[in-house]
């Protein structure tokens, strides 16, 4: 089967799929800083990529999840609807304006492939809504009332638990062996407060990695000689030669050394 998914043109990274996790899972209690606090970066570059991503329309909206039946004793139904293919987008948009529809839905194929969710005072607003949807060619195949709702944040998005320093967000692989990497600068980190000038000179930053870009403060910086490499920048690192451990090991915190069993330990 042929994939419908429009191409936004924005290629996702692991920052932003941590910001759409957050939002997704409390929106309105999850601030910049938050975020910001969790992937290691600034909160002016959560704000950033946020903006970017609601401009690409990846990040569509921000709703309030309402309990009618509480609020004012209201009742919640999922209309099923059958509609033409070819008529399905103008009847979704007319049925969205019809008083008390609070959500259409359009499934790509098949029978019921209008979904839509409206919320009544009593029986008699939801036979009115009924007629409305048979009056724009919408023909009803089942509706039920609608007890209660679940939503989840979208797990692969999520945090995983067992990472211990920071990880390359995003790798692309070109021809050959290249790769091309986004990976965030550790607070004690080895590069940091060099410039790439002192980093290459001093072998900090291993002769096959070229740094192409450094996104700070919600900026993309072009790297010179001169620009000083921070803690929580966002570098993408282009390595001719492929990316592992020993490419990434100058922006990563120095590993811990483990203790023989034939040192002491003080107490």
């Amino acid at each position: 089967m042929a994939s419908h998914r429009p191409d936004s043109g924005y290629r996702l990274d692991e920052i932003d799929r941590r910001i759409i996790y957050a939002l997704m899972a409390d929106a309105r209690n999850t601030s910049a800083p938050m975020i910001a606090e969790e992937v290691s970066v600034s909160p002016a570059t959560i704000r950033n990529r946020i903006d970017q991503l609601e401009d690409h329309g990846i990040i569509r909206d921000y709703h309030t999840s309402v309990d009618f039946e509480r609020a004012e004793g209201g009742l919640t139904t999922l209309f099923q609807c059958n509609v033409s293919v070819e008529n399905r987008e103008a009847i979704a948009q007319q049925v969205s304006a019809i008083p008390g529809v609070i959500n259409v839905r359009k499934l790509m194929t098949g029978r019921r492939n209008l979904h839509v969710v409206a919320v009544g005072a009593d029986t008699q607003s939801l036979e009115r809504i009924g007629r409305a949807l048979s009056e724009l060619g919408a023909e009803i195949e089942d509706e039920d009332l609608v007890q209660d709702e679940i939503s989840r944040p979208y797990t692969p998005y999520g945090p995983d638990e067992t990472a211990t320093d920071p990880t390359p967000t995003d790798v692309i692989s070109l021809t050959g062996d290249a790769n091309v990497v986004e990976v965030t600068v550790s607070s004690d980190s080895e590069i940091r407060g060099y410039t790439l000038e002192e980093a290459g000179s001093r072998g900090v930053l291993p002769d096959d990695l070229l740094i192409v870009a450094i996104e700070r403060d919600g900026t993309v910086l072009t790297p010179r000689g001169e620009t000083t490499i921070r803690a929580d920048d966002v570098v993408t690192v282009l390595s001719r030669d492929g990316i592992d451990d020993r490419t990434l090991h100058s922006f990563r915190p120095p590993a811990a050394e483990p203790v023989s069993d034939s040192e002491p330990i003080d107490p």
